[in-house]
């Protein structure tokens, strides 16, 4: 460097090969742009199409978490007629709304984004016959806690759910 150079350049940065600028990154990120490499590695699922996921907090604690409110996740699907993803392509199938819970802590409110990411990528419902070979919406193997009073395998108190569901997730690549 002489005396003469007020500045030094990296040419990289002049011919736009380097990094965007923090702004764009940031605005990327924002947007759910910025995740193309994150995405590439979350496996695909068959979900039917147009289904909805919508979440809020009841001011009411779940069994076994009393210090917390609960997250009320509702997902809804409409009927419709199967894809070449289903197993019968062109049939029909019931529409379901189903609603399940997660305590409003941390690891409740991380649980919430890896599963909204797994509804985004198909991840959380299928189609499938059941017991009357009528097909419908209904979950995969990523557990949800699907009734929020009572004492059956689906409801709270559950001491190990938290860490299964962020197992089942991990397998789909949701981390």
């Amino acid at each position: 460097m002489g005396a003469s150079q007020d500045k030094m350049h990296c040419t990289r940065y002049l011919n736009g090969k380097g990094p965007p600028p923090l702004t764009e990154t940031l605005e990327a990120e924002a947007n759910g742009s910025n995740n193309h490499k994150k995405d590439a590695l979350i496996k695909q699922g068959n979900q039917p199409e147009g289904g909805q996921m919508i979440w809020n907090i009841e001011r009411r604690s779940l069994k076994g978490y009393p210090d917390c409110d609960t997250i009320q996740i509702i997902f809804q699907f409409d009927d419709g007629i199967q894809s070449d993803r289903h197993p019968h392509p062109g049939h029909s199938y019931n529409g379901m709304q189903t609603t399940a819970y997660l305590p409003q802590n941390s690891t409740g409110t991380k649980i919430l984004r890896q599963l909204e990411l797994a509804f985004q990528h198909k991840l959380l419902f299928t189609v499938a016959a059941n017991s009357s070979g009528e097909y419908c919406v209904t979950p995969t193997d990523i557990p949800l806690k699907l009734d929020g009073g009572g004492s059956g395998s689906l409801d709270f108190p559950d001491p190990n759910y938290l860490k299964i569901v962020r197992k089942s997730l991990k397998v789909k690549g949701i981390k």
